[in-house]
């Protein structure tokens, strides 16, 4: 198992150039700057260019998610530091008062 990078590495130097070309472009003796090959060359850049376009529109919606949810949580901070901090163990701000009960008058 050890000679096997060897063996891969000794076809490859031993191999044809023709063998790492493209296989639509030395098809049947093709020449590189045939209209079909530019053609070729155009469909694969403007692939590449779309799915570049969408992968950077994922990543822009998850930028502008994970900035939205600082924010929030940075406003979240400030609000609760703003507002003071009760304990179980405080007595009421408003004085206690009696609960007054009214009877509804039906007629």
């Amino acid at each position: 198992m050890k000679s096997f990078p060897k063996i891969i590495v000794a076809l490859a130097l031993v191999a044809p150039t023709k063998l790492f070309a493209c296989a639509a472009c030395y098809a049947n003796g093709a020449n590189i700057n045939d209209a079909m090959a530019n053609g070729m060359n155009w469909a694969i850049l403007t692939l590449g260019v779309v799915v570049a376009t969408v992968l950077g529109a994922f990543l822009t919606f998850f930028i502008y998610i994970f900035r939205k949810s600082e924010a929030v949580e940075a406003a979240r901070n400030q609000a609760s530091a703003a507002r003071p901090r009760t304990t179980l163990n405080s007595p009421p701000d408003v004085p206690d008062q009696e609960l007054k009960t009214e009877t509804p008058n039906f007629a």
